[in-house]
């Protein structure tokens, strides 16, 4: 055994010492980040008089979900959809794919070694034989070597090596944005469920209302002190509510569907949302500066590594311009007989160096060096829209959550304002003062104001649910 060893060894050896020569710089240009093609502070005007950083909060990508989103059954629900959404689960075994991609191209930069045994048994008949008589061959042969290992002098196995790792770390941003958006999409598919809950129980609150109103009006009109068109102006009333009933029965059935696809699984009907109060438990954060905000959305990174692969790639392609040197090598032992296959003195080598140079290629390396060089700037360009695209999604909504306060405020008013006018109107009514057509447009307002009520608090909490999303939160 000690032949097999020795001869281990100096390959060993030999493939370090190589190894170490091709160790060398790539030529890919020094990568600089893009200046940022966005204002360094946020909008300010009046649509934003509400919407500003107040001391205090922390920032959106330092809040775990867990923590921004402090109702329990939802958190609950955000954690089944993290286990059981399939896009995220596309996302996990993207990442698993192509760090799977980056060891392989990573591989290139050391030698493969395998090892071979062989043995061969031929008889040549005496017409054919050199000696004029049949005679039978025989060779043995074990051997230790790599075949076509490229000495990476120029970096062209490097900068391919860095592509991939881009790529890989591409990936993890891409499956952290992924979450993100998932948080966000199944908190906003809650609320709207639970809003349109509480739209469906007041629609049903104001048929059992006007139920009432019309039966009142029907047996006045049979007593004859009220008219056939107050009968008949009841009962739009009481159409109505029945139409809003069936509108958002169907509406939450298409909810509760939507929020399972979601979910990627059923959701337990005890953590659904009874109405939106339940759900209205969010924690207050701050915008933070640009600078700081936009560099750290997964999508910007993840932009930026493809940019920084597409950077490295022009190193790949530079190197094509200079030789390539392959070594193929071999250490083993050799012999005619079975028995002596590891004697003394059986030692086989081989050893075969070979080089290519680029000579005439009609532009092709050209041409691929111009390809690298223009997916780079591709890649700056996409970059740049990437945080444009971020700086006008934070920009929308902090606008809008500086003029939602103001409408909820109004819109609560109006509801009081509504609620006391119908109470009148139908005092004013069964007086004798005025007609069955002032309560029903009192009605109506009314009826009209407690629902853009509901849809003014669901527009501020999931106002508040995209503000943490285009912020960064809820990557972790």
């Amino acid at each position: 055994m000690k032949p097999i060893k020795h001869i281990a060894a100096t390959l060993c050896l030999t493939a370090s010492a190589f190894f170490s020569l091709s160790g060398c710089a790539t030529m890919a240009p020094t990568y600089t980040r893009p200046e940022s093609p966005a204002p360094a502070t946020w909008p300010s005007g009046p649509a934003y008089k509400n919407g500003e950083a107040k001391p205090g909060r922390q920032a959106a990508a330092e809040i775990p979900w867990w923590d921004f989103f402090q109702d329990e059954d939802l958190r609950k629900v955000i954690d089944l959809a993290l286990a059981n959404n399939r896009d995220l689960r596309v996302a996990a075994l993207t990442i698993e794919k192509y760090q799977a991609m980056y060891q392989i191209q990573r591989a290139e930069l050391f030698p493969t070694v395998n090892a071979a045994g062989s043995g061969t048994v031929e008889r040549y008949p005496a017409s054919v034989s050199s000696t004029g008589q049949s005679m039978v061959s025989r060779q043995y042969s074990v051997n230790l070597g790599f075949s076509s290992y490229e000495l990476d002098f120029f970096g062209r196995v490097r900068s391919l090596k860095d592509q991939a790792l881009e790529q890989f770390l591409a990936t993890e941003q891409a499956r952290t944005s992924t979450q993100i958006s998932l948080v966000a999409e199944v908190a906003s598919s809650y609320l709207t469920l639970a809003a349109d809950r509480e739209h469906l129980q007041l629609a049903k609150d104001t048929l059992a209302s006007q139920l009432a109103s019309y039966d009142l009006t029907k047996r006045r009109f049979e007593l004859g002190t009220s008219s056939e068109l107050d009968l008949r102006q009841a009962q739009t009333s009481v159409d109505t509510a029945r139409v809003d009933i069936a509108k958002y029965t169907s509406q939450v059935a298409q909810d509760e569907n939507g929020l399972t696809l979601l979910v990627g699984s059923p959701v337990p009907a005890e953590l659904l949302p009874v109405k939106l109060g339940t759900a209205a438990m969010l924690r207050e954060i701050g915008p933070g500066l640009p600078s700081e905000v936009l560099q750290r959305r997964p999508d910007i990174l993840q932009a930026e590594s493809q940019l920084k692969g597409a950077n490295a790639n022009i190193g790949a392609a530079r190197a094509a311009f200079f030789p390539r040197i392959s070594l193929t090598a071999s250490a083993g032992t050799s012999s005619d007989q079975l028995t002596k296959l590891f004697a003394a003195g059986s030692a086989a080598w081989a050893f075969a160096p070979q080089i290519s140079l680029p000579i005439f290629d009609a532009g092709a390396n050209r041409a691929t060096l111009n390809e690298a060089k223009l997916d780079r700037e591709i890649y700056v360009a996409q970059y740049e829209k990437a945080i444009q695209t971020a700086f006008k999604e934070v920009a929308d909504a902090l606008a809008e959550r500086g003029t939602l306060g103001d409408q909820l405020a109004a819109q609560q008013s109006l509801v009081e304002a509504t609620t006391v006018s119908y109470g009148l109107s139908e005092a004013r009514y069964s007086n004798g003062i005025d007609s069955y057509l002032n309560v029903l447009d009192s009605q109506r307002s009314q009826y009209s104001a407690q629902q853009n009520l509901i849809s003014v608090n669901l527009s501020q909490l999931t106002n508040m649910v995209t503000l943490y999303k285009v912020l960064g939160g809820g990557g972790v």
